[in-house]
């Protein structure tokens, strides 16, 4: 007897055209990567929100059949006990899902969001105390998300929910 072992999978209900209901399972193979650094290690200075502040390279890997689009939050969950919540540094929706690759410093022609500074588009990483880990939360969607330009986080995770085919996240650290 064999066993198969599943990490991850995303289980989605979903109707057809006639209106009858039926399960997906996603084995979570949507992949984020960056050129700059790999998974969990530390980020090059120039992305720093008080250096060059500019977006890092990304490239999206094995996006699921069926997405119509993709989103992409960046945030700081390290910023909690000093911010006194997750900092949100980088919001876009409306991604074309055969985008393959994010360019550094990528002018969006997709919509953006406000970052936790208050502004829109990228805010790169300026931990205040000590080294932080940056979460790249890659989403694959079955539909367009329709907010407006600049809107919040908390508005995004809303709009996402109930849309979401699979979903993978890249981690980089920054020190001060």
């Amino acid at each position: 007897m064999s066993n198969i072992g599943i990490k991850d999978f995303i289980l989605n209900l979903n109707r057809n055209k006639n209106g009858i209901y039926f399960w997906v399972i996603n084995l979570g193979e949507l992949g984020l990567e960056s050129s700059a650094f790999k998974d969990g290690e530390k980020m090059p200075r120039k992305y720093g929100y008080t250096e060059e502040n500019i977006s890092p390279p990304l490239s999206i890997k094995s996006v699921p059949e069926g997405t119509e689009s993709l989103a992409l939050i960046m945030d700081d969950p390290d910023a909690k006990p000093v911010a006194g919540k997750i900092w949100t540094h980088w919001l876009i929706w409306g991604i074309d899902p055969g985008i393959g690759e994010i360019p550094e410093d990528w002018s969006s022609t997709a919509t953006e969001g406000k970052n936790d500074y208050g502004e829109k588009g990228y805010g790169g990483p300026n931990p205040p105390d000590k080294a932080h880990t940056y979460e790249f939360k890659l989403y694959a969607l079955d539909s367009e998300i329709n907010l407006k330009e600049n809107s919040k986080k908390k508005d995004v995770e809303k709009a996402l929910k109930g849309h979401i085919i699979d979903k993978t996240k890249l981690r980089g650290v920054f020190e001060p």
